[in-house]
């Protein structure tokens, strides 16, 4: 038991000479992601062609109102992806 002590008090005394070693600071860059606000130009509603129809109107005018309307409608429909794809 004695000699465990003994070697208990040397081993100890070993690490009393050392000095404590802090660690070295560091910049760390973390990328880390930030809501922006999308910053895009308001699709404005183009005014469609089938408002200005009457009930009196010839069945061949309004289906060639209603194919403008349409192709409106198409092209509207692309300029509200393209400003949504802008701001992805």
């Amino acid at each position: 038991m004695k000699w465990l002590v003994l070697g208990l008090c040397i081993a100890l005394a070993g690490c009393v000479g050392q000095p404590i070693v802090e660690p070295e600071p560091r910049i760390v860059r973390v990328e880390v992601p930030v809501q922006v606000p999308c910053k895009v130009k308001e699709v404005a509603v183009p005014p469609w062609a089938s408002a200005g129809l009457q009930k009196a109107d010839s069945l061949e005018v309004k289906v060639r109102v209603l194919l403008a309307e349409r192709r409106q409608r198409i092209g509207y429909e692309r300029e509200l992806v393209a400003a949504q794809k802008a701001c992805e």
